[in-house]
């Protein structure tokens, strides 16, 4: 969807939002939809250049980013980057847990532990880890805005990883359990389940075979990361005031559940 027709949020004008992953693919098309709608976005990842990379082209268009780099599956990395945050932008009104990966197929009997537990924190810990260093100061004012990352390999059957399918199958579980805990103090939580992204990786397969691939979706595409950044923005913003525990399937028409 070309900007200046996308749907605009101003109640998301001066709120701050935490995006993990935000240093590319959806986590960065997340925080750039997030900063065109007036919030100050502090962008996490690993990759210190393509962080800067991301909240400077934030800058350049006009909004208010920061860098606040750390490893998901660390508590007190994610600590530090909370603290960095506050003293720097203020109370956290958002939090989009998208930070994950590790999805490449792998026979099971192939998978060896190290990689079943390197997929598990990349993914579900790392989920668990963010959500629970920034809810509590939600919960405690009473109001904020939270979307996980799960993915249609957590919802049918398929050529992911198991141990990839298994922790975002869990993270749609943790999501609707949050949302059932956090919901009297005001604070919503729901998550989005995409199917196949344009990413770095797909970028790389031949154009027959993207072909192939965006027929076998009702809409006829791929997704782009776009499509959930815009999912994502509608679950943070008050259009969505009385929506939690949710899984919304982004999968061109391909239905999941």
């Amino acid at each position: 969807m070309e900007p200046n027709k996308r749907p605009s949020y101003p109640d998301l004008k001066g709120k701050v939002a935490f995006v993990t992953g935000g240093s590319r693919g959806i986590g960065a098309a997340t925080c750039r939809m997030l900063a065109e709608n007036g919030a100050r976005v502090a962008v996490n990842g690993r990759d210190a250049a393509a962080i800067e990379g991301v909240v400077r082209g934030i800058r350049d268009a006009g909004g208010v980013a920061i860098a606040a780099p750390a490893d998901c599956t660390n508590g007190a990395a994610l600590a530090r980057a909370c603290d960095t945050v506050h003293r720097e932008l203020g109370d956290v009104d958002i939090v989009a847990a998208f930070a994950g990966g590790s999805g490449e197929p792998t026979p099971f009997l192939q998978m060896s532990e190290e990689k079943w537990r390197s997929a598990v924190d990349a993914n579900l810990t790392a989920t668990f880890l963010t959500i629970h260093t920034f809810a509590p100061a939600m919960v405690e004012r009473r109001r904020g805005a939270i979307v996980t990352m799960a993915s249609s390999a957590g919802r049918v059957p398929g050529l992911a990883s198991p141990p990839y399918a298994a922790s975002k199958a869990a993270i749609v579980m943790l999501t609707g359990h949050l949302a059932k805990e956090f919901a009297p103090q005001g604070v919503r939580v729901n998550c989005v389940a995409p199917s196949a992204i344009m990413n770095d990786r797909l970028a790389k397969v031949p154009e027959a075979k993207l072909r192939e691939i965006a027929a076998g979706f009702p809409l006829g595409r791929i997704g782009t990361p776009e499509d959930v950044a815009l999912a994502t923005l509608y679950l943070v913003s008050e259009s969505s005031s009385w929506v939690t525990g949710v899984t919304l399937d982004i999968s061109g028409g391909r239905i999941i559940v």
